[in-house]
């Protein structure tokens, strides 16, 4: 073996591979890999790994190796982020901080990234011969620097690959290149789960969280009463006193109609609120049979009923540090309700099945489409659960008491949905408004929006038309009207919505509606009397309500 004592120039000859086989001392470093230097370089590794749990001091220790043992020019230790598919330079010798900069892969690409996508090392023994190798870093760009020689060797935990070891050095003997490749793959089998925890605490942890914050401002920019869609009176109430009750921690409850965005409120409450990157955990008290509420609120404990394999959390310890909301809270049976008063009182319960206690810090906001007063009075809700609830009402308007709301919510919706379906949609005509304008919308806001997901997968141009919309948007037909059914219904529909939008684009004048629509001035006359249009309700700025043949033609369509 090599031994420390050995002179400068017989170890420069010894590890560069250039003795001659003549001298008996040097053929104790056999192809230039002298073991007296291989152990001390693993012990290193080891003991940094293991022992100071410090990845670079391996790395620092491998890469010093590679420069004075092995006399690499160039050697660089990759990692791979399987997240983002990103292969960059970790660590290197021979290279300035810019050419690391530029060493970035992706799999596949060049022979690093071919190496990674493979799972497999790769020699390249002279790289002007080798088109594959790109040279990213800009660092080899001298005619000799084409006779070097490239090892790339993945490091590997598993299937998985982490990295890459690359090692680029002038080599004229095969023997001695095929030995330091056997080197770099016992590197890198000790390196591989020091270079998984690297990833996992450095760049997975990272992005994460830089997601979670990301995903946190999204919520909050999204569900911020400033950026919940409605002007008018009854929302901006709402609006008032959800601003005040957000920034406490008082619990709410949420009163109003089935759709009316109660769910909605409870995410701006709870991301408007102290602790917007806290869990936000819902849940529906309709939803599950009475058997299995309790468990799912409070959780259970390992074999407290038959099938409870193993402890569980109910929703209320999921939503420590956060905002648990209850809704159809009306639902709960008394039971239940008798449990949920001790945690809303003390914020404290225990599992099924469990004598332990346990203690949450969380907001409860509730919702109900139930009048919980008359439950109260009728023995079916408890009066003292009622009381603990309702300390800051909030009650939503339905949606037929929210004035000009359903075009300003319906717009939105069509913007979203013709975004998601790549459709080009700039406007909704004015029959189709009169007919959202003039429901009375039992289903609210929820009813609103599947209404126009409809209409806009339906329409075949950039508007949403009346015919669009469903029957039941449509206006009771007049018994005196003489506009017959079938194709005659059909046309005079689509007629009557081309009249008007000609019109309302020219504030009445009927000239010029006329040429808009390619028709005579007489013709266009006698089109408007058919469907008792006049020039003077567009001049108004008023829009006329739908003509009968409208609904009657949509109802032969449909």
């Amino acid at each position: 073996m090599c031994e420390s004592q050995h002179s400068h120039t017989f170890a420069k000859e010894c590890y560069t591979g250039v003795a001659k086989h003549n001298n008996p001392k040097l053929k104790e470093c056999h192809a230039g890999i002298c073991r007296g230097r291989i152990v001390p370089l693993l012990f290193a590794m080891g003991r940094a790994i293991s022992t100071q749990n410090d990845l670079s001091l391996a790395l620092d220790a491998l890469l010093n190796y590679m420069r004075l043992d092995m006399g690499v020019e160039q050697a660089m230790i990759n990692l791979h982020h399987r997240e983002t598919g990103r292969i960059f330079i970790h660590k290197s010798v021979g290279l300035t901080g810019e050419e690391q900069a530029r060493g970035v892969y992706l799999p596949g690409e060049g022979i690093t990234g071919q190496v990674v996508e493979n799972a497999k090392p790769i020699i390249v023994p002279r790289i002007g011969d080798e088109p594959a190798f790109l040279n990213r870093t800009g660092s080899l760009l001298r005619v000799k620097d084409r006779d070097k020689s490239f090892i790339c060797v993945p490091i590997l935990r598993g299937q998985k690959v982490l990295g890459t070891i690359n090692a680029l050095r002038l080599y004229d003997n095969e023997e001695l290149l095929s030995k330091h490749l056997d080197v770099l793959v016992v590197a890198s089998y000790m390196l591989a789960q020091a270079v998984e925890l690297f990833l996992v605490e450095n760049i997975d942890k990272v992005l994460w969280e830089q997601r979670h914050r990301q995903l946190v401002d999204e919520l909050q920019a999204r569900y911020k009463p400033s950026n919940i869609i409605g002007s008018s009176k009854a929302m901006m109430e709402v609006f008032a006193l959800l601003q005040k009750v957000a920034k406490t921690k008082t619990t709410v409850l949420l009163l109003g109609e089935s759709g009316v965005g109660k769910e909605m409120i409870a995410n701006a409450i709870h991301y408007d609120g102290p602790n917007p990157t806290g869990p936000m955990v819902k849940f529906n008290c309709a939803a599950l049979p009475e058997s299995v509420v309790e468990s799912e609120l409070f959780g259970h404990e390992k074999g407290s009923f038959t099938g409870a394999t193993q402890l569980r959390k109910g929703r209320f310890e999921e939503a420590d540090g956060g905002t648990l909301f209850l809704d159809e809270v009306g639902e709960l049976s008394l039971s239940v309700q008798a449990k949920l008063l001790r945690v809303l009182q003390e914020r404290a319960f225990e599992r099924v099945g469990g004598n332990a206690t346990v203690t949450v810090n969380i907001r409860i906001v509730a919702a109900t489409n139930k009048d919980l007063a008359k439950m109260v009075e009728e023995g079916r809700f408890r009066e003292d659960l009622y009381f603990r609830l309702n300390v800051f009402p909030l009650v939503i308007p339905p949606l037929r008491d929210r004035g000009s709301d359903v075009i300003t919510l319906a717009e939105h919706f069509v913007a979203r949905f013709a975004k998601e379906n790549g459709k080009q949609i700039t406007r909704i005509t004015t029959p189709a408004l009169n007919m959202l304008t003039n429901y009375h919308w039992p289903g609210n806001v929820r009813e609103l929006e599947n209404v126009i997901e409809r209409a806009v997968i339906l329409t075949e141009d950039s508007a949403i038309h009346s015919y669009n919309l469903p029957l039941s948007l449509q206006l009771p037909v007049f018994s005196e009207t003489n506009i017959p059914g079938g194709l005659e219904a059909k046309l005079a529909a689509v007629e009557y919505e081309m009249l008007v939008g000609a019109l309302r684009l020219h504030h009445g004048n009927v000239s010029d509606a006329s040429k808009e629509l390619g028709l005579t001035r007489r013709t266009m006359s006698l089109r408007m009397k058919r469907y008792q249009l006049t020039f003077k309700e567009f001049r108004r700025g008023d829009a006329p309500a739908p003509h009968p043949a409208a609904a009657l033609a949509l109802k032969e369509t449909l």
